[in-house]
């Protein structure tokens, strides 16, 4: 087969509806905007979110908090869930996102020190609370910040 054999599926293209052609050609006079009114004009229609008068949706529902666009994220890891990786392992993100423990490393990952854990590992992250770093270096472990 060569480039120039090749065609399209049929059906796959379609002309493009020529509008305000005569009438006879089933989308002329109005081209297909129906009679008058506020849609019908050029330039026509009302804005996002307007509900013809009443109340709109955003402006009823009550505006509660504040989101901080400069804050950070962590996502968060207990130690008890690193008690699934055998002794000796370094723990990364990378890892941690590989076993299926977390979905997204989003500004870094925090490590917090609910739980117990059994084995020696060296656990790379972003943060650790205190009960963490103790949890793990009791464990026989290391605590690194990345």
């Amino acid at each position: 087969m060569k480039l120039h054999e090749l065609k399209a599926p049929v059906g796959s293209n379609s002309n493009r509806k020529r509008r305000g052609r005569g009438t006879a050609t089933g989308q002329g006079k109005t081209s297909g905007r129906g009679m008058n009114g506020q849609k019908s004009r050029s330039g026509g229609g009302v804005r996002l979110g307007f509900e013809g008068g009443q109340m709109p949706l955003y402006r009823r529902l009550p505006k509660r908090g504040f989101t901080n666009i400069f804050g950070t994220e962590y996502t968060i890891v207990n130690v008890k869930d690193l008690n699934r990786f055998e002794a000796g392992t370094v723990v990364t993100p990378e890892l941690l996102a590989e076993a299926g423990m977390i979905k997204q490393v989003k500004d870094g990952v925090k490590i917090l020190g609910d739980g117990e854990l059994k084995n020696n590992i060296t656990v790379k992250a972003n943060k650790f609370s205190k009960t963490a770093i103790e949890k793990i270096e009791a464990a026989g472990g290391k605590a690194e910040v990345i």
